[in-house]
């Protein structure tokens, strides 16, 4: 029997956690997530990914975080991290919002939304705001729930409307498919290989590591 892969998780958001377990989950693979920390947005992620590496000793890590307006995932590992990675962390960026990860399933997206396949974009990636694409193309859903739900009221401030997680969240577990999406994210392929791959290294009995207390500040 394979034993289970320990893993905590680090995201900016739901909508990311929800990706990210499914896309452990797509991979077959006997991984047992235990906490999930997200505080909102990057900027935790930016302090905090340090604490996380350190803590990757005892059970192993998997971040995610967008890419956002950084010049390339590469740049954005090495500013964030500027220390040796330990081998129990796994640190992906999504290019350049995991958005453009949803939008890579077009035909899935396009049967959630309810619009033609035609109208979402070969390659997602390439925008440079996936999620405002993704909050347009709602606009335009024959689901009225969907646009009351995705899209902001006009005239709000808001950059999406009431129920857009919840929504989204509901599409990543109920149809995305991550094997059929990364055809068309080439960052997504890249993550879905790592962790279908990822061996932690253990340097002492799991049941000691496990035990020791996790420092993120």
């Amino acid at each position: 029997m394979t034993e289970d892969i320990p893993v905590n998780l680090a995201v900016e958001d739901s909508l990311s956690e929800a990706v990210l377990r499914k896309l452990l989950h797509s991979t077959g693979r006997a991984y047992a997530v235990g906490d999930c920390y997200s505080e909102g947005g990057y900027g935790y992620l930016k302090r905090t990914v340090r604490g996380f590496n350190a803590a990757a000793q005892g059970t192993p890590f998997v971040v995610l975080t967008d890419l956002d307006d950084a010049e390339c995932s590469p740049a954005l590992i090495k500013e964030w991290l500027p220390v040796p990675r330990h081998v129990n962390l796994v640190f992906r960026v999504a290019v350049r919002e995991v958005e453009a990860w949803l939008l890579a399933h077009k035909d899935g997206i396009a049967q959630f939304l309810g619009i033609h396949e035609k109208r979402v974009p070969a390659d997602p990636e390439s925008l440079a705001d996936p999620k405002a694409v993704l909050i347009q193309l709602a606009s335009t859903s024959r689901s009225r729930e969907i646009r009351q739900d995705i899209v902001p009221p006009s005239g709000s401030m808001r950059k999406q409307g009431p129920n857009y997680n919840g929504r989204m969240i509901a599409f990543v577990q109920k149809i995305w498919e991550p094997s059929v999406a990364a055809e068309s994210a080439d960052s997504l392929r890249r993550t879905l290989e790592c962790v279908s791959k990822f061996t932690p290294s253990w340097d002492a009995p799991r049941s000691l590591l496990r035990k020791r207390s996790i420092r993120l500040s």
